[in-house]
């Protein structure tokens, strides 16, 4: 029986295990962190998971088909060839790499075991649909989440790697990898303790909680974004494969980032519910407008639905002056707001006329943020508002447009929020192939070391399609797991 070591016990890692143990594997998870630290940064996640459907069928194979709500869902269909588009929307000009590729055709599949090893999920109703006319029209590319979200999930898959005899031992972070006989048989934990191993897998986050490391790879502002998940993705996976010759692979230079509450607490803060932290997040402006300091607007809200762009626009909000931003919105646009903005840890104001809530905010240019905004009313459309689809509802005459969504601000209350950068995960990581073996620097694998989830590179650069993290840590934490546990 081969005995593997899963290093990281989030979404991939434990995909792995489970992957292993189904082929008969003896597996051991070791978690740097403790209980609290479980799940790693998926636990920190809303539970989407972006994945190519033909159809509704594909969609009800996948959930629970007794909910009465099921009936009412226009799910539309996601195509792989859509998903591919969505991809290549944020690789510079490129064409689609192998794992890419690989991702988009395994992901149903993926879905699909997990929903048979005992995972359950649902449709997205709250943050992905829009009711009109007694129908749920899901938008985005982007239909179902786990049941219980990051923390469901992570939770269920550890239930699994139980059920399935995977030991997991926590407070055990992985200071070295053994080798014996020209390949990886084993880690090293900081206590001294040896386990020994036919394969190990790596699947322990990126550098995103390293300030040294994102400023060096990132840049010096980067030590001033909020973390937004685990302080132990440090980049120790990057460190201990390099070890052993590893190759690195991807945008070393991009990361995943999003709008955060301004009063986001340190990520250090492990006595708040993962629930709690993820209310901080403020990626609702595709209905509304952004302000910087200087009271200008500085990107298109509207661009495409928030799945394709709030993981850029936490960099923009870095860039301005002091990090900082503020979200505008009427009430009309209050409406369609996710609830994490009206939690009592919410950094907001309200007024009933715009000017008295610019007057309102700190450190602003209130004088030209009321041009702005003027202009802004000025140009946008007064009617074909549909949250549903991009309407083309846009400016005309400013700069930087906003190409959908573009209601004017007129109705009472009027509400601002105050934004930061928060950074989730980073896009550079370890070359590996598609059974999940990393590479070295000659592009031959690196015998008994294997990656899956955010430590592998060149899945996604420039930009990322929400939902589509979770999907690629499970595809290749099961490719890694089950080729792990092959016979050397």
């Amino acid at each position: 029986m081969p005995r593997i070591a899963v290093v990281g016990s989030g979404n991939a890692g434990l995909c792995a295990a489970v992957s292993a143990a189904q082929q008969g594997a003896e597996v051991i998870v070791l978690e740097a962190g403790g209980e609290a630290d479980f799940g790693g940064n998926s636990r920190y996640t809303a539970g989407a998971m972006r994945f190519a459907y033909r159809d509704r069928d594909d969609v009800l194979g996948l959930v629970d088909a007794q909910d009465p709500r099921i009936a009412a869902c226009d799910f539309g269909a996601y195509p792989e060839a859509e998903f591919e588009a969505d991809l290549l929307r944020f690789s510079d000009g490129g064409p689609l790499n192998p794992l890419q590729r690989l991702l988009v055709r395994d992901s149903r599949p993926t879905l699909r075991w997990l929903a048979e090893s005992g995972v359950s999920f649902e449709p997205i109703y709250g943050r992905q649909a829009v009711l009109a006319d007694g129908r749920f029209r899901f938008w985005g590319g982007l239909t179902l989440a786990a049941v219980g979200e990051g923390e469901g999930l992570v939770n269920r898959e550890r239930d699994l790697a139980k059920e399935a005899g995977c030991e997991l031992a926590l407070n055990a972070p992985v200071t070295a990898l053994r080798r014996a006989h020209n390949r990886v048989a084993g880690v090293r934990t900081a206590c001294g303790a040896q386990i020994n191993a036919d394969a190990v897998v790596l699947a322990c986050g990126g550098f995103e909680a390293n300030a040294d490391e994102r400023a060096a790879r990132l840049g010096a502002a980067w030590r001033n974004a909020k973390v937004r998940g685990t302080a132990f993705n440090q980049g120790a996976g990057l460190t201990l494969a390099q070890s052993v010759g590893a190759a690195l692979a991807g945008d070393f230079a991009g990361c995943h980032a999003v709008c955060m509450d301004t009063a986001t607490p340190e990520f250090r803060d492990s006595d708040m519910p993962h629930v709690e932290r993820r209310r901080f997040r403020r990626i609702s402006y595709p209905f509304g407008v952004m302000l910087n300091r200087r009271g200008q607007r500085f990107v298109d809200e509207g661009a495409d639905f928030r799945n394709y762009t709030y993981a850029q626009y936490g960099a923009a909000v870095l860039g301005q002056p002091g990090a900082v931003a503020w979200q505008i919105f009427d009430a009309v646009g209050a409406k369609l707001l996710y609830d994490d903005y009206f939690q009592k840890s919410a950094t907001r104001w309200q007024a009933p006329q715009l000017p008295e809530l610019i007057d309102q905010l700190p450190d602003i240019d209130r004088a030209q943020a009321m041009r702005t905004l003027d202009a802004y009313n000025a140009s946008a459309p007064r009617e074909g508002f549909d949250p549903a689809i991009k309407d083309g509802c846009g400016t005309r005459g400013i700069e930087p447009p906003k190409s959908n969504w573009a209601m004017p601000l007129c109705e009472p209350p009027f509400h601002a929020f105050a934004v930061t950068c928060g950074i989730t995960f980073t896009y550079g990581g370890l070359a590996v192939d598609a059974d999940g073996r990393v590479l070295d620097e000659s592009g031959q694998p690196v015998p008994g070391l294997f990656a899956a989830g955010e430590l592998v590179g060149g899945l996604f650069r420039g930009g990322y399609p929400g939902g589509s993290g979770l999907t690629a840590g499970a595809v290749m934490g099961r490719r890694a797991g089950r080729s792990a546990a092959k016979p050397p």
